[in-house]
């Protein structure tokens, strides 16, 4: 659900603002109102250049010890924002030069490639030549352009021939002009030896300031998290000064802020307490009041997936508890495999052990998931590809097992009962919002969805209704029209209802059918998922069929390891595509969610 908020505004005498920001900060409840932009405030952008810098030094050294297991971190060092700037100053210059010997350790790996072609030579004995009266000059050409007169008339040398193209040397006398069509390279300024031994010396400089690059990961990773933790308190601090209107001769402070009615007394009693003058305000449609989310341990579970598209306005219910189930069926349908649903909730049960603590939410979300994809994996009798109702030992349960038609059945019940659970949602909303009379419309469109339904859906599903069933629903599904066409906006004539009734009827028809048509999907996925998984169960042993026992086993076990891991990877990635369209499109425009919250952020100090 939405936690309810108040609204405050506080005015404060200019001397005791800082004070006021102080106090507020140690409560951590207020939401500060932001009425200026921080864009052209340069101390603000400074900081937050500062904080991006620190933030791209933290990734930099998980990156550095990612596969280092164990390291312990010594704990951060009390240091000023001043100090801490300075050594972020040191880590990027070490960065720097590593980039710079990086790059030319690249361009001596192309020259020493180069050279080799060449082969070994010193440009000592070339320069004693020249001092003889002889001049030495390197030529490429293609192959097929070498002319054999360049042999006696320049004295070429062809010293080798690499992709079909000749490397070669001539000898003559200094001041001869030499008439070759070919190209002249430019040489490195090295022989071979001395460019591996400076190739060599650049490893070991490159190795030294990377392990000093690691020594920062492990000294001062902490004191960095620290820094920056310091440079947001003081960012935050100087916006809210900034945030601040200035009245009476620039005597009175005035700022407005959110807070959760459930910390009112504690807040208001901290603002008497220091005799802050304060007044709550009377919330308004045009506010826009930050969205601070508060579930169950199950719903808590599914918030990521709410704010991965947007959090709720104020004036709308939190959406999460309610697509939470049916997200958790959908992602289980699609998977649609036991032996995958085992997997995930072992891979997750085993490293929440081992995981950050605000990574554990996310596996224990899996956890879910991984429960619901076994329970589907055993109503379609699947298991790691295996089709159960086909395995003999478990004939005796295989009518338990659900063939395609009936999960095709089923995943348009499905469907159809979250398009109906959605516009029920819609419908309470709006008299939550506007009262009984504007819900009075959408309460009939219900009915006459449950109705038709009813009457035609279930002959479908072989399901016989008594004549008096038939006719109390066909009663209700006019009763329904009728409300539905001619009262859908109160206040308004007949004839306006009745057209907008039309609009809506044409609206609802074409929209049922095309949502319904996108739950079907979850059938199709769920049954390509088992067919993929069956066809490497096939693979694995027709292909190895007539190799001896030992290699069969290995090849067996490499085509079932590489198969499953492929079809694993294709299901995740449906299983949480399709679901996440589900819940974005159809769930969330039966049950009208209009979003656009901006997430609730209390004026706090970090620590």
């Amino acid at each position: 659900m939405i936690v309810k908020m108040n609204k405050y505004a506080f005015m404060v005498y200019h001397k005791e603002y800082e004070t006021f920001l102080s106090d507020l900060r140690d409560a951590g409840v207020v939401h500060l109102v932001e009425t200026k932009s921080t864009a052209d405030n340069k101390e603000l952008q400074e900081s937050l250049i500062q904080r991006k810098r620190i933030d791209t030094l933290k990734r930099y050294f998980k990156t550095l010890l990612a596969d280092q297991k164990d390291v312990q971190q010594a704990p951060a060092r009390d240091i000023s924002v001043k100090e801490g700037l300075r050594l972020v100053q040191k880590i990027e210059e070490c960065q720097d030069k590593k980039a710079l010997l990086e790059s030319a350790r690249q361009t001596l790996e192309k020259e020493i490639a180069y050279m080799e072609i060449w082969g070994e030579f010193t440009y000592s004995n070339i320069n004693k030549l020249q001092r003889a009266g002889y001049h030495v000059t390197f030529f490429t050409c293609p192959t097929s352009k070498f002319n054999e007169d360049w042999v006696e008339k320049y004295n070429a040398i062809q010293i080798s021939t690499y992709q079909s193209v000749v490397y070669f040397i001539t000898i003559t006398k200094i001041g001869e002009v030499i008439e070759i069509d070919a190209e002249r390279p430019k040489m490195p300024d090295r022989g071979l030896a001395k460019l591996r031994a400076r190739y060599n010396k650049q490893l070991e400089d490159i190795k030294a300031i990377g392990d000093r690059l690691k020594q920062y990961a492990v000294e001062d990773y902490n004191t960095l998290d620290m820094l920056d933790k310091k440079l947001h308190n003081q960012f935050n601090y100087s916006n809210a000064i900034v945030q601040a209107t200035k009245e009476a001769d620039d005597k009175l402070m005035l700022m407005e802020g959110w807070a959760p009615a459930e910390n009112e007394e504690a807040l208001e009693k901290l603002l008497d307490d220091k005799g802050f003058y304060y007044q709550k305000l009377e919330i308004k449609d045009e506010d826009n009041v930050p969205i601070q989310l508060k579930n169950n341990r199950f719903s808590r579970l599914f918030e990521p997936i709410t704010k991965l598209f947007s959090l709720p306005n104020y004036n709308e219910f939190d959406p999460t508890p309610f697509f939470a189930p049916f997200f958790m069926m959908f992602f289980g349908f699609c998977f649609g495999d036991a032996g995958y649903g085992i997997i995930i909730v072992t891979a997750c049960t085993l490293l929440k052990r081992k995981v950050a603590p605000e990574v554990r939410p996310f596996l224990s979300l899996f956890q879910f998931l991984g429960l619901a994809t076994i329970i589907f994996g055993l109503l379609s009798g699947s298991f790691l590809g295996i089709a159960l109702a086909d395995v003999k030992a478990l004939s005796s349960f295989k009518h338990y097992f659900l063939n395609t038609d009936n999960l095709m059945t089923l995943s348009i019940i499905v469907g159809l009962l979250q398009i109906v659970f959605g516009k029920c949602v819609a419908a309470a909303q709006v008299i939550y919002l506007k009262g009984w009379k504007y819900g009075i419309a959408p309460i009939g469109w219900i009915i006459v969805i449950v109705a038709a339904l009813t009457i035609y859906g279930l002959p479908m599903l072989e399901i016989v209704l008594p004549p008096v069933a038939l006719n109390v629903c066909n009663a209700l599904m006019l009763a329904g029209l009728l409300v539905a066409m001619l009262y859908n906006s109160p206040g308004k004539n007949v004839f306006m209802n009745f057209g907008s009734g039309l609009w809506n009827a044409y609206n609802l028809a074409s929209g049922l059918l095309g949502d319904t048509l996108s739950y079907i999907r979850l059938f199709a996925i769920g049954l390509t998922g088992a067919i993929l998984g069956g066809v490497f169960n096939e693979l694995a042993f027709t292909m190895t069929d007539g190799l001896n026992v030992v290699l069969r086993a290995v090849l067996v076990l490499l085509i079932l390891l590489v198969g499953h891991s492929i079809n694993f990877g294709l299901c995740m990635i449906s299983s949480m595509v399709h679901p996440l369209r589900l819940t974005f499109v159809e769930y969330y425009k039966n049950a009208e969610f209009a979003g656009g919250g901006k997430s609730f952020n209390p004026f706090k100090l970090e620590k």
